[in-house]
């Protein structure tokens, strides 16, 4: 009798495993974003509970698999992007937005900081239409609140196809820190948000 109960819930454990773990991978949710640099956009959401991962990447344009040098040629059409995992039950995505403003220049239609061209644009790629909502109210409450006197040029539109960089580019500012840290000040990057958004 023993044996068999033993062996019940032992079958009982195998089966729930992975839908345990499929229910749990459901709960997360993805949220792009291109702000520049993508080495830059990484540390912002890492630090934030509730963001399980992110992964830099290229996407919002043409090319099929597009390499880092392709789409630094500014020819592909890509922004590069930075995209975020996170659980919403411990991180909201209007939680993300605010992040993801105050890590950008939304005045700028060139690029961001010292890196010029489209493939350094601002952008918001929204998953769902509630994502799309609320992007769009937190561009409007941003344009209304009277902080800047030329417009918020960031686009909010529908997510592509995702490419995730090349894996040197990965958590850039952990993996070469020093590179990042000089990388951040000589481009500017740092002075011109405090600048934008304060301390």
């Amino acid at each position: 009798m023993k044996r068999w109960l033993a062996i019940a819930i032992l079958t009982l454990f195998t089966w729930l495993g992975p839908v345990s773990m499929a229910a749990q991978a459901q709960e997360l949710a993805k949220a792009t974003f291109a702000g520049g640099c993508f080495w830059c956009m990484e540390k912002p959401f890492d630090i934030l509970d509730g963001v399980v991962s992110t992964t830099s990447g290229y996407t919002g344009g043409q090319k099929l698999n597009p390499t880092y040098k392709e789409v630094s040629s500014g020819k592909t059409g890509h922004a590069e992007s930075v995209q975020v995992e996170y659980d919403p039950s411990k991180v909201n995505y209007e939680t993300l937005l605010e992040t993801f403003w105050h890590n950008v220049d939304p005045l700028d239609a060139g690029g961001q900081f010292c890196d010029r061209g489209d493939q350094y644009r601002t952008n918001i790629f929204y998953h769902s239409d509630q994502q799309k909502t609320l992007a769009e109210q937190s561009k409007a409450q941003l344009e209304g609140s009277g902080q800047f006197a030329t417009p918020v040029v960031t686009e909010i539109v529908a997510a592509e196809t995702f490419y995730p960089a090349e894996d040197y580019h990965q958590n850039y500012y952990q993996t070469n820190a020093n590179r990042y840290r000089f990388y951040r000040y000589s481009c500017g990057r740092d002075q011109r948000l405090t600048k934008l958004w304060g301390e």
